[in-house]
């Protein structure tokens, strides 16, 4: 008892402090406006430094507090001159103040006051000591009670009595002393005050009375003791309004474990969430009063996990109370911070950045969390009620929605909800993947399991989020520029992924009306919207892209796909969705849209990824053997001709991203379009995944090539990056696929295939002496056009392949129609290898040097050169007689020849300086 003892005198001397203390604090606050006054009316001192008065001042404030109030003004008067006149008519001002209105006294303060920077000694001596003090109260009071039942003074009920008196007496002390005690403390030292400490400890004082009259002794009942542990936690709740958030916490707390607490053995679900909604909104608002943010999202936590709490522990489960208690922590969240008043004396901050870090940020992100997990945990129940626990889970994420779309602060609840409402449908659609067919008995027809709700549900939540886009572009569409693109994108893409989840898994993947004709309607509504917003825009946004607009004609044409996808099948969808996509381009003419344009290209995209999901586009089995002339030509062409129309209709456009992405997409599908029908007539009308044979892979390669040319022809006519880089990429792949597959892998010497029948038109002919040559043409073509090293690499493909050419043709000559490396070599074949290898070296050198192609003379010095070296190391070890004879003699007078050659060359330009310097030049 020494301690109450202590604590009561405490409060005596503070309330017979009270006159002084509010006479000094009076002062203090006048001085400061007088200086305040007096420095904004006086011009900037020349003699003394600009410190001067504030330490003058700081210098009046000590006198004031330590000393009564005439001795104040004889020091302050003393201090320096320029503060004698305010000194002196400290006391008038004093007296007008105290007559004068609130508004005068608040326009004489000033505007904002510096905080001063608390030290070690502040922490220590002023905010700790009340801290634990606080806490040494309560365990006080608890001790207190274990002590006399202990020592077994007193009975049960005399115990609790004294603990609940004790209670009390603590909050009238923090009263008292919050009454009593000078301003100062509380604006100072907000979060420790002694009165709120005392009127803490005294309400854990009665919580613990209170649930041990109930949960120790029995001596109340479950209803009396819910409803008292309810009132002590709503009186701690309100009293924080005086004490602070700290006490609006604990009172947070109590009421989340009351219900808790007071178990009951018929628990009602009602009664708990009607409890928990009023202590929310009795939290909220006391918060919204005092401009708290930590304890509304505490509140928001504890009602997202009692909800949670209650979907997985409750036996019978009822839907309707905890989706009307969230439902109402939702609606009342925009009701207790509107945007206009919470920003009132806040900087809204613009931009990305300031769009997802605006306040209160961690009030609408709670809220938004702790909303969707018990959403999505609903989905795990089995309610009683019979209702569909997808419908109650729709309704909190579609009120979630409703809240980011109502304030320009909310827009992490908007993309949470978008979220939620897919990952629901997911949900939904996975559990049912698990549901047990039951099977017919004898003849009775197979059961028929329908799927309306969840299809109504889904289909009807993404209409709610675009109906909720419209209205946030109605109102925020010009002060919120980047959330509206956040609100074009959810209105458009959360009802297409949710109509396609459902038309997925419980729809008729054959015709689907109602999800087709959703998807129609959904593209009318938001080519509607985007209409309207371009008529809409602000005339000072002239010139700049209407991002929102943009958006929403980006989900009309995914509003349209979806359609497509679930009324039509097979090649019919891959034909129109090329149409729909020119379709937008045509509408430039009536329109001067720029997303128009970029729908074309999405379309060509989603072609060709159909087109890798199913090349043959409508199944093997019917796509028949007829060369060309078959399902592939109208599949793979009519897509390529339109994107080629549209790379011409834009040859002109004024935005050349879209222009080289359509040029790019064009030719890469009839690049494409050729090969298949190519590769269809070539293997008996079969699309598989099998390894090309050489004439396949040739004509793949004369294909490549070709295609490196005719983009470069478009290069020249129509200057554009895409045909610039495309061309060299396109004649990169090719010499790639040439060295690594003609060279070794499809190589017949290695691979052991057939070269055919025929001497010269053979396999030979198509896999190498034709792609050589249309090497040949394309760096002959390229020369001057493209970079040097590129034209080089083209030349140097091309003479490979034409050297192969000439190499398997001797083989083939000598060993048949099977040239495989099994077969060895004969001794006639070697010596052929050379004296081909020769003539090459001097034909490439002739056309060199005719032509002044540096490449080819090199070329041809290499031949020479493995010529050379096959004479020397190979025939002379395994030729005989004549043949090797005939070979080293072939070889010295080819050697000497093109030294003959080179010598005359030399001669030649030694005596024609000007002619050397031009073809060097050349060279």
């Amino acid at each position: 008892m020494i301690e109450i003892l202590l604590l009561l005198l405490v409060i005596l001397m503070v309330g017979l402090n009270r006159k002084t203390s509010t006479r000094v604090t009076a002062l203090e606050t006048e001085l400061e406006a007088i200086k305040a006054d007096l420095l904004a009316r006086q011009p900037v001192l020349a003699a003394a430094p600009a410190a001067l008065p504030v330490a003058a001042a700081a210098a009046v404030t000590e006198a004031v507090i330590e000393e009564p109030v005439p001795e104040a003004e004889a020091v302050s008067a003393e201090a320096f001159p320029e503060e004698t006149i305010a000194a002196s008519t400290a006391a008038e001002d004093i007296a007008a103040a105290e007559e004068a209105p609130a508004p005068a006294m608040a326009a004489a303060r000033p505007t904002a006051k510096p905080k001063t920077k608390e030290n070690l000694e502040s922490y220590l001596g002023a905010r700790w000591p009340v801290w634990v003090g606080g806490v040494a109260l309560a365990f006080g009071g608890i001790f207190l009670v274990r002590a006399s039942i202990e020592a077994g003074l007193l009975g049960p009920g005399a115990r609790l009595v004294l603990a609940c008196l004790f209670g009390l007496l603590l909050m009238a002390g923090g009263e008292i002393v919050r009454r009593r005690a000078m301003p100062q403390v509380s604006d100072r030292f907000s979060n420790a005050m002694i009165p709120g400490a005392l009127t803490a400890a005294g309400a854990v004082t009665l919580l613990g009375a209170i649930y041990a009259a109930y949960g120790v002794y029995e001596f109340i009942g479950a209803t009396p003791a819910f409803v008292l542990l309810a009132l002590v936690s709503f009186a701690t709740i309100g009293l924080s309004l005086l004490h602070g958030q700290a006490l609006a916490g604990l009172g947070l707390l109590a009421s989340l474990l009351t219900p808790g607490l007071v178990a009951s053995g018929e628990p009602n679900a009602n009664a708990l969430f009607l409890f928990l909604g009023l202590t929310w909104v009795a939290v909220n608002a006391a918060s919204r009063f005092r401009q708290w943010t930590i304890v509304p999202m505490l509140a928001n936590i504890g009602i997202g996990l009692w909800v949670i709490a209650y979907a997985i522990g409750a036996d019978d489960f009822d839907t309707m109370p905890p989706t009307l208690t969230l439902i109402v922590m939702i609606a009342s969240t925009g009701f207790f911070w509107p945007g206009a008043v919470y920003s009132r004396d806040r900087v809204v901050k613009t931009g990305w950045g300031g769009m997802l870090g605006r306040q209160p940020l961690t009030i609408t992100l709670s809220v938004a969390i702790m909303s969707v997990l018990p959403a999505l945990a609903m989905l795990a129940t089995n309610p009683v009620t019979g209702i569909d626990p997808f419908f109650p889970s729709a309704a909190v994420i579609a009120a979630l929605a409703a809240l980011g779309a109502s304030r320009a602060y909310t827009v992490w609840p908007a993309m949470i909800a978008a979220c939620g409402a897919v990952l629901s449908l997911a949900i939904v659609a996975i559990s049912l993947l698990d549901t047990y067919v039951p099977q017919p008995v004898g003849n009775e027809p197979l059961p028929v399991i329908t799927y309306t709700t969840e299809i109504a549900v889904s289909l009807l939540l993404g209409a709610v989020f675009t109906l909720l886009g419209f209205a946030f572009l109605k109102r925020f569409r010009k002060a919120e520029p980047e959330f509206s693109m956040v609100w074009s994108v959810l209105m458009s893409g959360v009802p297409v992924a949710l109509a396609t989840i459902s038309f997925l898994n419980f729809g008729n993947l054959g015709r689907d009306w109602t999800h087709g004709l959703y998807g129609v309607g959904l593209g009318l509504v938001l080519l509607a919207g985007a209409e309207w917003l371009f008529r809409e825009r602000d005339k000072t946004a002239e010139g700049r892209i209407d991002w929102a607009a943009c958006f929403l004609i980006a989900g009309s044409f995914a509003g349209f796909t979806f359609a497509l996808h679930a009324l039509t099948n097979g090649i019919v969808t891959t034909i129109l969705l090329s149409v729909l996509g020119f379709a937008y381009v045509l509408g430039m003419r009536a329109r001067p849209w720029p997303a128009l344009p970029w729908m074309m290209a999405a379309a060509i995209l989603i072609v060709f990824g159909r087109i890798a999901w199913e090349p043959t586009l409508i199944g093997q089995n019917s796509l028949g053997t007829t060369p060309f002339f078959n399902a592939l030509l109208p599949g793979y062409g009519i897509p390529t001709l339109l994107a080629i129309a549209t790379a011409y209709l834009l040859k002109d456009s004024s935005d050349f991203r879209i222009r080289n992405l359509m040029q790019a997409l064009a030719s890469l599908a009839g690049l494409m379009t050729v090969a298949v029908l190519v590769r269809h007539a070539m293997n008996g009308g079969v699309l598989d995944d099998r390894v090309p044979t050489l004439g396949e892979q040739s004509i793949y390669t004369l294909l490549t090539v070709g295609f490196s040319g005719i983009l470069m022809t478009l290069d020249l006519k129509s200057p554009s990056p895409v045909f610039r880089w495309g061309s060299m990429i396109a004649g990169v792949l090719a010499t790639i696929n040439a060295l690594s597959l003609h060279v070794f892998a499809l190589n017949p010497y290695f691979s052991g295939e057939n070269t055919g029948a025929w001497p010269f038109l053979n396999l030979l002919l198509l896999g190498y002496l034709l792609p050589g040559l249309a090497y040949a043409l394309v760096a002959y073509y390229a020369r001057g056009r493209r970079p040097m090293p590129y034209v080089i690499m083209l030349a140097l493909a091309g003479a490979v392949l034409g050297f192969l050419w000439a190499t398997l043709s001797v083989r083939r000559f000598w060993q048949g129609e099977n040239i495989a490396d099994w077969k060895g070599f004969m001794a006639a074949e070697t010596y052929t290898y050379s004296v081909v290898w020769l003539l090459i070296g001097v034909l490439l050198l002739a056309i060199g040097s005719k032509l002044d192609a540096k490449s080819l003379r090199l070329a041809s010095a290499a031949l020479v050169l493995v010529a050379v070296v096959k004479v020397f190391l190979v025939d002379m070890s395994n030729l005989e007689g004549i043949l090797r004879a005939l070979s080293f003699i072939g070889l010295g007078a080819v050697l000497i020849g093109i030294g003959l050659f080179y010598q005359r060359i030399l001669v030649n330009k030694s005596g024609e300086p000007a002619a050397t310097n031009s073809q060097e030049t050349a060279s």
